[in-house]
C-alpha cells in the first residue's frame, strides 16, 4: 500500500511545474520535513479567508477518502475540525453505513490573517507523526492577497524522507493551486529564506527574527499584547497580561 501511494505521487512535481506551482522542500531528514509555497491572488484578505474555510470548493477530490471534495468541511475556530464525511455505499444485501475522517484540528484562527491546523494528512495518517499546517494571508499594495502555505511534519517516518517530503510538497502545492484558481491567481512565487529577510520589518507577520511562519505568528501575538489596554497617562497597565506562548511552534 505504501509503495502504491508513493507511485501515485511520483509524477506530481512535473505536473505542478507545468501549471506554475513552484513549492520548495525547505528541510528533510529522518524525523522532520518542511514544505513551503506561496501565491498571490486578486481577492482581498477577507474573500481569501472565506474561500479558505470552504475546502469543498477547491480541495482536489483525488486527495480525499470519499473521492469527492464536497464532503469536506472546516470549522474555523480553536478545536474545530477539518473533517470529511464518507457516504454510505449500499449493496444488494445491506443499506450501508456512513463513515467520517478527521484530517486536521484547528488550533489558531485569525480571520483574514492566519489559519493553523494540526494533523497528519493522507498517507501520513497511518504513521506516528504530527503535522502542523500554517496558512498566512497578507494584503498586497494592489488590493490582492499573498498566501503563504507551510506544512511541517515531525516524528518517526517509515517512508524515505526525500521521497515522502517531495510527494507531500507536491500535494500541498496542488491544494494551494486549487485555492488560487478560485480566487484569481496573479503570480506564484517560490518562498526562500532570503525572501523573508527582504520583507523583514515591513509586516508583523514577517518581522525581526521571524524566520518561519510559526515565529511570525508569535510576533503578531506579542504585538497584540503590547497594544493592549492602557492605563492613565497613556502608559501600559501596571499589571499587564503575561506574555502568551504559542504551543504550535516546533
Amino acid at each position: 500500500m505504501r509503495k502504491t501511494i508513493l507511485a501515485c505521487f511520483a509524477g506530481m512535481p512535473a505536473l505542478l511545474a507545468a501549471h506554475g506551482a513552484r513549492a520548495e522542500v525547505m528541510q528533510a531528514d529522518a524525523s522532520l520535513f518542511v514544505t513551503r509555497d506561496s501565491v498571490v491572488v486578486k481577492a482581498d484578505t477577507l474573500a481569501t479567508w472565506l474561500m479558505l474555510i470552504k475546502p469543498g470548493e477547491w480541495w482536489n477530490s483525488g486527495h480525499t477518502w470519499s473521492g469527492d471534495a464536497t464532503n469536506l468541511t472546516l470549522t474555523p475556530q480553536g478545536g474545530g475540525c477539518f473533517c470529511e464525511r464518507i457516504p454510505a455505499k449500499p449493496t444488494a444485501n445491506s443499506p450501508g453505513l456512513a463513515g467520517s475522517a478527521q484530517h486536521m484540528e484547528v488550533v489558531l484562527a485569525e480571520p483574514g490573517k492566519a489559519l493553523r491546523m494540526r494533523g497528519a494528512l493522507g498517507p501520513l495518517q497511518s504513521e506516528p507523526v504530527q503535522g502542523v499546517l500554517t496558512i498566512t494571508m497578507k494584503a498586497t499594495d494592489e488590493g490582492g492577497t499573498r498566501i503563504m502555505w507551510e506544512y511541517i511534519v515531525g516524528g518517526v517516518l517509515r517512508y524515505p524522507p526525500d521521497t515522502i517530503s517531495k510527494a507531500v510538497d507536491g500535494v500541498m502545492s496542488q491544494q494551494l493551486n486549487g485555492l488560487a484558481d478560485k480566487l484569481g491567481r496573479i503570480e506564484a512565487e517560490e518562498v526562500k529564506p532570503d525572501k523573508v529577510e527582504q520583507d523583514a520589518g515591513s509586516d508583523p507577520l514577517l518581522s525581526g527574527d521571524a524566520a518561519d511562519v510559526g515565529a511570525a505568528l508569535d510576533a503578531l501575538a506579542n504585538e497584540k499584547l503590547n497594544d493592549g489596554p492602557k492605563g492613565q497617562g497613556g502608559k501600559a497597565d501596571s499589571n499587564p497580561t503575561p506574555e502568551a506562548k504559542d504551543p504550535g511552534v516546533l
